[in-house]
C-alpha cells in the first residue's frame, strides 16, 4: 500500500473499532465477537507502529476504555484504571516474560495468575471503614458513579475493619444461574434477552433505579487496590490475602508461579476447566508479584508493563449461513438447524448450529446467505446468536418454516400456545427412532449396549419399530448385523432381559410422556405404586401429588388416553416387564417415628461412608425432603469435608448441623 492507501486503511479500522467499542462499552451491546475485535485492534496497532507519522491523535489505541454515560455523575480516578495488554498463545506469554526479565535485569520473576472475570470493572472507595463511593472504570481516567447500585451486591461489605482511606478494585459480574433466570423473566415479559452475562451485569449496574440492580443477583470479586493511606504491602499476593482478611470476596483460584512454565501450565489448566465455573471468565491475568518490581517496570501509554491478559481461544466466530435443515425429535418437535460455511471455533470445526424455533428465526431475522455470529460453549450445541446486517448485499433470502413435517408430510401444529411446531403423527419414522433411543437411555431403561448407532441399525434392519420389539429380539436376527459378534449379542440380550426388572419409574420415564422427566416419573411411581393405578389416575388425583403440576397432570391423562399407548403397555406387560414400584418407600409424613419426618435437609461437603444419592434416598424414605440451599426453612444440614458456604450459612441461621458420625448414629438399625 502507498501512503494514502495506508492512511485510508487506518481510518477505516479506526471507524470500525470506534463503532464496535461504543456499542460494547457505552450501549452494553456486543455486536462482534471478541476475537474479531482484538484482530482489528492488533491490525491498527501494527500499522501505527510501521507508520508513526500517520497516527491519529484520536485513535482508539490512545485511550483505555469507554466514555461514561451522561446520566451518571462523573468520577475521576485518583490512579488511572488502565487496561491490560493481551497474549493469545504460549509464545506470546514467553515474549511477555522476556520483556519483564529484561526490564528488571533478572533471570526469573514470581508471577500471580488470576482468573479474568468477564464482567464490569469497578472502583470502590472506603473512608474509615465505610463504603463511600463506587464507580465504573469508564475511560480509565473518568468513570460513572454507581454507588447505590453497587450497594445492592450482597457479597460486597458495606463496612470493613480498617481506618483511613482505601480504594479497592474488582470485577462485578452476573453468575450463570442469575443470568439464566433473568433471561427467562425477560422472555416471559416479552422483553429482549441479554446476549451474555457480561452485558447483563453492565446493564444492571447502569440502571438509574437501584431496585432493578437489587433484583439481578449480581456478585463481585476484588483483585487489588489503587490507593491505601496506611497499608504498605509490597507483594500482590499479600494484597489479595489482606483483602480477603478484611471481608472482601477474592477469587480463590489465584496461584503464585515462580517460572513462566508454571504460568503456561496454569493457563492450560483453566482453558480446560473454565466451563465448569458458575460464572464466565474470558482469560487469565498474569501479574508480577513484587510491587517494587511493578513500579520499576512502570507503564506504557495505555497498559502496565508488569501485567498481561491471556485471552482464551474465541468461543464465537463469524461465518455464512448457507441453508436451514429440519429435524424431528422424539416428542414430534421440529427443530431448525443452520447449515454453515465451516468455521474453526473453540478447538473444533463447526458447520451446523441450532436455530431453536420459528420465533427465534424471526427474532434474529435470519436469511439464507447472511453473515452470522456463531457461539459455542463447551459441549453445548453451537447456536447462531446474531446476524451482522451491515454485511448484507440484498441477495439474502428470508427463511420460512414449512407447514408439513419433513419426515412424513403431516401438517405441523402448535400445542398449548407453545413456540415449537410439532408433528402429531404417532407413526412418524423420525420420532420412532428418537423414542427408542430415549427408551434405552441411562435414566430410562438403561440397556447397556444399545446406543444410538445400534438402535439405528436395528431400525434400519426393520427389527425394531416399537419399544416392545426390543424384547422380542432373537440371537439369529442380531448376529448378521455389522459389528455384532456372538459375545456382543449375548451381552445385549442379557441387558435387555435384565431391564425387565427395573422399578416402575424407569419404564414410566422411558415412555417419553411430555413434561414428565426422571424426577416426576419417580414421584408418580412412588405415589401410585403400579402402572395400572397411574393409567387410571384422574387429573384431579394427579394434581394433588406433591410437585406434580397442572401441565404434568394433563400430559399424563392425555398420554394414557391413547389407544396405541394402552396396547403398548399390554404388550410390555405380556413380555414380562415389571409394572410396579420397587424403589425406596416414603414413610408417611405424619409418622412421627420417622427420623426425618417433615424435615427439610441440606447436604454439603464430601461424605466418606455414603454417596449423596444413598443419603438422599434414605432421607426421603424416612419422610424428609432434600433441598440444595440453606434457608430459614431448613431443619438440618448434614456436612462432610470441605462443607463451605452452606455450612457457614447454617451456622449464621443457627440451624442444626450433623457430621457423618451423627448421621450414622441416627440411622443405626434403619434401612432404605
Amino acid at each position: 500500500m502507498n501512503k494514502q492507501q495506508t492512511k485510508e486503511k487506518m481510518q477505516e479500522l479506526i471507524n470500525k473499532i470506534n463503532h464496535y467499542a461504543h456499542a460494547y462499552y457505552v450501549q452494553d451491546q456486543s455486536i462482534i465477537p471478541d476475537g474479531e475485535y482484538d484482530a482489528l485492534f492488533h491490525e491498527l496497532l501494527a500499522l501505527e507502529a510501521e507508520h508513526p507519522d500517520l497516527v491519529d491523535s484520536h485513535s482508539p489505541t490512545k485511550r483505555v476504555g469507554a466514555e461514561p454515560l451522561d446520566a451518571f455523575e462523573k468520577v475521576e480516578h485518583e490512579i488511572p484504571m488502565l487496561s491490560l495488554g493481551n497474549a493469545f498463545d504460549a509464545e506470546e506469554l514467553k515474549d511477555f516474560h522476556r520483556r519483564v526479565t529484561s526490564g528488571l535485569e533478572v533471570e526469573e520473576v514470581t508471577y500471580v495468575c488470576e482468573l479474568k472475570i468477564d464482567g464490569l470493572a469497578v472502583s470502590l472507595t472506603y473512608d474509615n471503614g465505610q463504603l463511600l463511593q463506587g464507580a465504573t472504570r469508564g475511560d480509565g481516567q473518568i468513570g460513572e458513579e454507581i454507588t447505590s447500585n453497587l450497594r445492592t451486591v450482597k457479597s460486597l461489605p458495606l463496612s470493613i475493619a480498617e481506618t483511613g482511606r482505601l480504594e479497592v478494585r474488582g470485577e462485578a459480574f452476573m453468575p450463570e444461574a442469575s443470568f439464566e433466570q433473568l433471561n427467562k423473566e425477560r422472555e416471559a415479559a416479552g422483553e429482549t434477552v441479554f446476549a451474555n452475562p457480561r452485558n447483563a451485569a453492565a446493564g444492571s449496574l447502569r440502571q438509574l433505579d437501584p431496585k432493578i440492580a437489587a433484583n439481578r443477583n449480581l456478585d463481585i470479586f476484588l483483585y487489588g487496590y489503587g490507593t491505601w493511606e496506611i497499608e504498605n504491602i509490597r507483594s500482590h499476593s499479600a494484597r489479595l490475602e489482606k483483602l480477603s482478611s478484611l471481608g472482601f470476596k477474592v477469587n480463590q483460584e489465584w496461584r503464585k508461579c515462580t517460572t513462566i512454565e508454571e504460568v503456561i501450565a496454569y493457563v492450560e489448566e483453566w482453558t480446560e476447566k473454565r466451563l465448569n465455573l458458575a460464572y464466565d471468565i474470558d482469560g487469565i491475568v498474569i501479574k508480577v508479584d513484587n510491587i517494587d518490581q511493578q513500579e520499576q517496570l512502570g507503564f506504557t501509554a495505555r497498559t502496565p508493563r508488569w501485567a498481561t491478559a491471556y485471552k482464551f481461544p474465541a468461543m464465537e466466530a463469524v461465518t455464512t449461513l448457507e441453508d436451514v435443515e429440519l429435524s424431528v425429535g422424539r416428542t414430534g418437535v421440529v427443530t431448525p438447524t443452520a447449515v454453515l460455511a465451516p468455521v474453526f471455533i473453540d478447538g473444533s470445526t463447526v458447520s451446523r448450529a441450532t436455530l431453536h424455533n420459528a420465533d427465534q428465526i424471526r427474532a434474529l431475522d435470519v436469511r439464507i446467505g447472511d453473515t452470522v455470529i456463531l457461539k459455542k460453549a463447551g459441549d453445548i450445541i453451537p447456536k447462531v446468536v446474531r446476524v451482522i446486517e451491515e454485511e448484507r448485499n440484498g441477495e439474502e433470502v428470508p427463511y420460512e418454516m414449512p407447514e408439513t413435517c419433513p419426515a412424513c408430510e403431516t401438517t405441523l401444529v402448535h400445542l398449548d400456545e407453545e413456540v415449537a411446531l410439532r408433528c402429531m403423527n404417532p407413526n412418524c419414522p423420525a420420532q420412532l427412532q428418537e423414542r427408542l433411543i430415549h427408551f434405552v437411555s441411562r435414566d430410562a431403561m438403561n440397556i447397556d449396549g444399545l446406543g444410538e448407532k445400534v438402535v439405528a441399525q436395528l431400525y434400519e434392519a426393520s427389527l425394531v419399530e416399537s419399544m416392545d420389539d426390543l424384547y422380542r429380539l432373537k440371537e439369529e436376527e442380531l448376529l448378521p448385523l455389522e459389528r455384532m459378534g456372538e459375545k456382543s449379542v449375548n451381552n445385549l440380550l442379557q441387558a435387555i432381559e435384565a431391564s425387565k426388572e427395573n422399578s416402575l419409574e424407569k419404564l414410566l420415564f422411558g415412555l417419553g410422556i411430555r413434561h414428565i422427566g426422571a424426577k416426576a416419573a419417580q414421584i408418580l411411581a412412588s405415589h401410585f405404586e403400579t402402572m395400572e393405578a397411574i393409567q387410571q389416575a384422574t387429573y384431579e388425583k394427579l394434581v394433588t401429588v406433591d410437585e406434580i403440576g397442572e401441565k404434568m397432570a394433563d400430559a399424563v391423562v392425555q398420554y394414557f388416553r391413547e389407544e396405541k399407548v394402552t396396547h403398548l403397555i399390554e404388550q410390555l406387560r405380556s413380555l414380562g416387564l415389571n409394572m410396579t414400584y420397587t424403589g425406596p418407600r416414603t414413610t408417611n409424613e405424619a409418622d412421627e417415628s420417622a427420623i426425618f419426618s417433615n424435615k427439610t435437609v441440606v447436604l454439603t461437603g464430601k461424605l466418606e461412608q455414603f454417596t449423596r444419592r444413598e443419603v438422599k434416598e434414605i432421607i426421603e424414605s424416612q419422610g424428609g425432603k432434600v433441598t440444595g440451599s440453606v434457608s430459614s426453612n431448613t431443619d438440618l444440614v448434614i456436612a462432610g469435608e470441605a462443607a463451605g458456604s452452606k455450612y457457614n450459612a447454617a451456622v449464621e441461621l443457627n440451624i442444626t448441623i450433623w457430621n457423618e458420625v451423627d448421621l450414622e448414629a441416627a440411622l443405626e438399625g434403619v434401612t432404605s
